[in-house]
């Protein structure tokens, strides 16, 4: 066996805390299909296996120096503050290892600052850590860093997905665990979402929203580092698998975290990253983008899980449920059109954003927000105050006109809307209620209400808030309540959870 095959001697000069001038501590080994991992002290080493597979090749020592310094270039765009650099493992004359020695190269490790494991994503939704302010810089984050990705237009959209099919399908076929009939199912239903969408796909390739991504945003390759969100760990081994339209990017994460029962975690990520990004035009791909990231996991999962043999138990069940979640992914449910109104105070945001994930297709309803456009119609952000002016009523007006214009090009598009708003003008009901009928979707009003005392209270309560509606305000909306007909009451007086589900039962009632 040549020696630079023979990687156990690599990680033995690795794990020993001298080799890198380190006080002697305990190690900790963590294996993937293609990494090993070695946790020493304050510091990380990531050495690259040498496997070759349908979609890299870590074959020989060359590939995976450069794969090495590939990593470390790219993961700085996000990650300055943990890649440290790259050392070079080398055979030096007496049949020894060395850590950057004189000798002929046999392998290379990219070196990491070690930060803290209780930080990364997967484990804070473990631990219902994910909370909305966490998710919203998230949301940002990743939205900054698609913009200055660097944009390619070689390719067109279609192309990028079908190769990226072909190469799940034939990584597929080295895997044992799923029913042959299940794949090929998949496999079908994959290609057939593709064909339906290859013009979107070029057009958004052609308007530059394929970019040099991340690759691999799932929640594990995303941690605290100065209790701001950071994306490391990104695809470094192949240009062409992380040169992506940034929706397919971002469909990772978000099918991640409906696969671990955070929908709603997904939904709000998903509506703060549409908030910040002009990306409306490519709502209807993310189901077929979240499928196929599901899909990539289950296999990813199924490969590790053969490596590992009697071990690897546990992780097969994993790639399962995830074949299972892309398969729900691609089953298609009709758009719909949801309105929820009421006096400030009711709660309208906080149950647009309870239930959302539960209307439409995957990852829910795109919420169209009155106070978040009126914020973005004057450039600052959600949680700025606007002074009285922004609220004379020609703003108002051009504020709902606005929220109707991005609803209707949304439901044509196929996926459901959202739309939140006071309502208390029958123009702008019937205004939003318009844009279900010509798109020929359902349309549900919901009006929540609430004493006014009650209304008062609630508003004088808050902090930080997106609404500016102060106490004024409310009483100016009570003298001219008037509920409107045809749009289903709802009690907004108890917990949000219980509201919540009322207004869930009601939609499940309503499909007008």
């Amino acid at each position: 066996m040549p020696l630079e095959d023979n990687q156990a001697a690599t990680i033995n000069l690795l794990k020993d805390p001298r080799t890198h001038g380190l006080a002697p501590s305990d190690v900790t080994i963590i294996k993937t299909h293609i990494s090993i991992i070695l946790l020493i002290g304050p510091r990380a080493f990531k050495l690259k296996r040498a496997v070759k597979l349908p979609y890299v090749d870590f074959s020989t020592a060359d590939r995976r120096l450069a794969a090495c310094r590939r990593e470390v270039e790219l993961n700085r765009r996000t990650a300055p503050a943990i890649y440290l650099g790259v050392r070079r493992i080398t055979a030096e004359p007496d049949g020894s290892l060395a850590l950057d020695g004189e000798g002929r190269l046999i392998d290379a490790v990219v070196e990491m600052l070690r930060f803290d494991e209780s930080t990364l994503f997967d484990r804070l939704a473990k631990r219902g850590m994910l909370t909305p302010t966490l998710l919203t810089a998230t949301a940002r984050s990743i939205a900054r860093f698609h913009a200055a990705a660097v944009a390619n237009r070689k390719n067109t959209g279609a192309a990028i997905m079908a190769n990226v099919l072909a190469i799940n399908a034939a990584a597929f076929a080295t895997t044992d665990i799923f029913p042959s009939a299940s794949l090929a199912s998949l496999n079908r239903a994959l290609s057939a979402a593709l064909d339906r969408r290859r013009d979107l796909l070029d057009s958004r390739a052609m308007a530059g929203k394929v970019r040099h991504c991340h690759g691999d945003l799932h929640l594990g390759n995303i941690c605290l580092v100065d209790n701001a969100p950071t994306l490391f760990d990104c695809i470094e081994f192949d240009d062409a698998i992380a040169t992506i339209d940034v929706l397919y990017d971002l469909a990772f994460l978000l099918m991640d975290l409906w696969h671990c029962g955070e929908r709603s975690a997904a939904n709000l990520v998903f509506n703060r990253y549409f908030d910040e990004a002009d990306e409306a035009d490519g709502i209807a791909l993310l189901p077929f983008f979240m499928a196929v990231r599901s899909s990539i996991r289950a296999h990813v999962l199924a490969t590790q899980s053969q490596t590992l043999g009697p071990m690897g138990e546990g992780i097969a069940t994993q790639a399962k449920e995830y074949l299972e979640l892309a398969q729900s992914l691609l089953a298609p449910r009709p758009a719909r059109l949801v309105a929820i109104g009421g006096l400030s105070g009711t709660g309208k945001s906080t149950i647009a954003a309870m239930i959302a994930d539960r209307v439409g297709e995957a990852p829910g309803a795109c919420v169209l927000a009155s106070d978040r456009i009126r914020k973005r119609l004057f450039h600052v952000s959600a949680e700025t105050r606007l002074p009285t002016e922004a609220y004379r009523s020609e703003i108002t007006e051009k504020v709902y006109a606005t929220q109707a214009d991005e609803a209707a090009a949304i439901l044509t598009s196929g996926h459901a809307v959202l739309a939140e708003a006071v309502f208390d003008r029958e123009a702008d009901r019937n205004r939003i209620a318009s844009c279900a009928r010509n798109a020929g979707v359902s349309f549900t009003g919901i009006w929540l209400d609430a004493p006014t005392a009650m209304l008062l209270k609630r508003v004088e309560a808050r902090c930080n808030d997106v609404s500016d509606a102060t106490a004024d305000v409310v009483r100016l909306q009570a003298t001219h309540k008037r509920e409107p007909t045809g749009w289903i009451e709802t009690s907004a007086r108890g917990e949000p959870a219980h509201v919540a589900a009322c207004v869930v039962h009601a939609l499940g009632k309503d499909s007008r």
